[in-house]
């Protein structure tokens, strides 16, 4: 893993020097845009809808559009100049009960590696985040973003998961369950029955992404097989395998000359 960030957790007086890493990976596959007609790929042109010419990266701003219409233009300069952007270190709030942190807040998690020759702070704040059973709210700041953020242990491992502000959290107001009868006791007792009946452990291990491995197999199975689907590189693959018929073919030719000329010599002599 290649760490994206380097700093520090502000522990009161103490400093946990740590490097960041992504803790999760996306392993669905991707596919192009191509035009159904001949395969070709889909191109988007960074176009002014003024000017109607391309813009190249370095020319582009960001721009915010309030409520009313007015448009704002900021530059990279002016978000280097708020604070969240100079910041380098991950300061605790404070510790809460790991089971009042309601699991829909949770984002993204982050690992934490310590970044200094003696991990003893490192393995002082991990220690006593699992003996108080008790999680850290933090504010993380991760390209010019600041997040409210959960720092727990996993598998003696400093995790940082950002957690969505409040607000970003809709109110789920269904009025047609206000409505909704209550289950009988008979119905209650049927469905704790069939839910003992369906209770194990969680290992996640044991549950496959069946729609990514099907979809792989269609692929495989699909190249294989060619057709009007198919297009192959011009170059690679099958240019290296005409390379090794060719060199086989040589050899042949160099290994039937050989035979004339020792025939030949043996005839004469």
């Amino acid at each position: 893993m290649r760490s994206i960030w380097k700093g520090s957790i502000a522990f009161g007086l103490v400093n946990v020097p740590v490097k960041v890493y992504s803790a999760t990976e996306d392993h669905d596959i991707r596919f192009h845009q191509v035009h159904g007609k001949d395969g070709g790929r889909i191109k988007y042109n960074r176009m002014c809808s003024e000017c109607g010419q391309v813009v190249q990266y370095a020319d582009i701003d960001r721009a915010y559009i309030s409520d009313d219409g007015a448009q704002v233009v900021l530059t990279d300069e002016d978000f280097e100049k708020l604070p969240a952007a100079e910041k380098h270190e991950i300061p605790v709030l404070q510790f809460v009960p790991s089971d009042q942190i309601d699991p829909i807040l949770f984002e993204k998690s982050y690992f934490l590696e310590p970044d200094s020759a003696s991990p003893k702070a490192y393995q002082l704040l991990a220690s006593t985040l699992t003996d108080s059973e008790r999680t850290a709210l933090v504010h993380f700041t991760l390209r010019q973003r600041t997040r409210l953020a959960a720092l727990r242990v996993r598998d003696g491992v400093l995790v940082v998961q950002t957690l969505l502000w409040p607000d970003e959290v809709r109110t789920a107001d269904f009025g047609s369950l206000d409505e909704a009868p209550s289950p009988s006791e008979k119905e209650l007792a049927m469905a704790t029955m069939l839910v003992d009946s369906m209770s194990e452990d969680f290992h996640p291990e044991s549950y496959t992404d069946d729609y990514q491995i099907q979809l792989q197999k269609l692929l495989d199975e699909t190249i294989a097989n060619g057709g009007e689907k198919v297009t192959l590189p011009s170059g690679g693959g099958q240019e290296a395998d005409a390379e090794v018929v060719d060199l086989v073919a040589a050899l042949q030719r160099s290994v039937d000359e050989a035979k004339k000329s020792d025939g030949a010599k043996k005839a004469t002599g």
